[in-house]
């Protein structure tokens, strides 16, 4: 049984401090969320984290991809879709992926262990689209969502050859909301899952009692779910685990909507329940999302929480 984290860490950035920070920054070469990175990779490994992220250090999870995406356009902090999608102008996440499989080499002396690697982490079509405003061009969310699919296609393919993850994972937290055209979203996540070299996840966040038929006809290998704090969720599970048989399940099983410590007892016993349901090796142990709100140190004791529980089976 492994574990991982959804995506984000509580995460600052720093102004130059040292003469060579203020050298790189008077070129306009400072980057300002590289020590976040570092910490946020080396908080999951003294957690005991496998599959580590970079942190998602650089804003929300829409911005964060809609902002190199043409077509789109932030303004006051919300997205706006303009004209047709196309191409992103760059590669968004690699470099960060890779300055973070550099510090898991650091912290290991270049002895690292087998099971530890990162994970490119995507916001999914469905889920930027439905967090913005159509101004221009198409005249419903479904065609700017495929369109999109094609358009991240170039990142997810990017890291997939450049970085080499354990695998990538999707962010689709509409997906459990009713909103969204679920044959749409299906097709968006085909376009993203073509000709991969690592498995799939997709993660989606609430309670997926009224979506779990329809979510489990994704073609991904990984399903990542909340059971903390959404205990239908496991019920569900149990319910339909044959319309989940032959996948792994990111299994959320720390709290991440409150910032104080979650019990060891309750999160022990709810994985206990998983292994029961699908099997440890069935199993990747996670947070119910992302722990960005969270004090650092509040967010490093519950990864270690969930790490020591991992260990113990």
């Amino acid at each position: 049984m492994l574990s991982t984290v959804v995506g984000s860490l509580p995460a600052e950035n720093h102004k130059p401090s040292n003469f060579k920070d203020k050298f790189l920054n008077a070129f306009g070469k400072y980057d300002p969320f590289r020590d976040a990175i570092r910490q946020a990779v080396f908080c999951q490994l003294d957690a005991g984290v496998d599959i580590i992220s970079d942190g998602q250090t650089r804003g929300d999870m829409i911005s964060a991809f809609s902002k190199y995406v043409p077509g789109m356009k932030i303004e006051k902090g919300n997205t706006y879709i303009v004209s047709k999608i196309k191409k992103p102008v760059s590669e968004i996440s690699v470099n960060d992926l890779l300055f973070a499989k550099k510090l898991i080499r650091e912290y290991y002396s270049g002895n690292v262990p087998e099971n530890k690697n990162v994970k490119g982490i995507v916001t999914g079509p469905s889920t930027i689209v439905h967090s913005s405003r159509i101004t221009s061009f198409y005249k419903n969310k479904d065609d700017a969502i495929i369109d999109l699919a094609r358009s991240l296609k170039y990142e997810i393919d990017a890291i997939d050859k450049k970085v080499k993850p354990t695998y990538i994972q999707i962010d689709e937290p509409f997906l459990s909301t009713g909103m969204v055209n679920m044959k749409v979203a299906r097709e968006a996540v085909d376009i993203l899952h073509e000709d991969l070299n690592v498995p799939l996840a997709m993660h989606v966040c609430g309670t997926i009692d009224g979506a779990y038929r329809e979510l489990s006809k994704f073609n991904v290998e990984i399903f990542d779910f909340e059971f903390a704090g959404n205990n239908v969720n496991l019920d569900v599970l149990r319910d339909n685990i044959n319309l989940f048989k032959n996948k792994k399940i990111g299994f959320g099983c720390i709290d991440s909507s409150k910032n104080d410590m979650d019990s060891y007892e309750s999160a022990e016993n709810l994985v206990s329940q998983g292994i029961d349901i699908i099997g440890k090796e069935n199993i990747l142990l996670d947070p119910d999302c992302g722990l960005r709100r969270a004090p650092k140190k509040i967010a490093y004791e519950k990864l270690k929480l969930m790490n020591d529980i991992k260990n113990k089976y």
